[in-house]
């Protein structure tokens, strides 16, 4: 399985707009792709800002290439997307997944949980 990470820049305004645009518009269309396997969205607080990390995940360097093209280090950015990020990696980086496990996050859904609602998140891991 290949990871694909990509990272953005955002306000702290207009981050929930980001993650809905994401959730609404990006999301249907990866599931249809052949060979995507998921996606993560992270989100971390900056002073006056939100980075955006969004990872992923293929069963093959030709999935990938089908979803981003020849070019398969070029970022993807929609129009409407970019809209709402100040900054926006222009390559995306991939990598082999070597390990995974994520056994306590299945809830049995199709779309298997979202942590929080779209606001920034105290950094703290008590929760895990």
């Amino acid at each position: 399985m290949i990871a694909r990470f990509w990272s953005a820049r955002t306000t702290p305004a207009l981050s929930d707009a980001y993650l809905h645009h994401f959730e609404q518009a990006v999301q249907p269309q990866l599931q249809r792709l052949g060979g995507f396997v998921g996606v993560t969205v992270c989100t971390r607080p900056l002073p006056g800002a939100v980075e955006i990390v969004v990872t992923t995940y293929w069963k093959s360097f030709a999935a990938i290439d089908a979803f981003a093209g020849a070019d398969r280090e070029a970022a993807v950015v929609a129009a409407e997307a970019a809209a709402l990020l100040t900054d926006f990696d222009k390559r995306a980086r991939h990598y082999e997944v070597a390990l995974a496990e994520f056994p306590k996050l299945t809830t049995g859904q199709r779309h298997p949980f979202r942590l929080a609602p779209y606001r920034a998140l105290p950094l703290s891991v008590s929760a895990f």
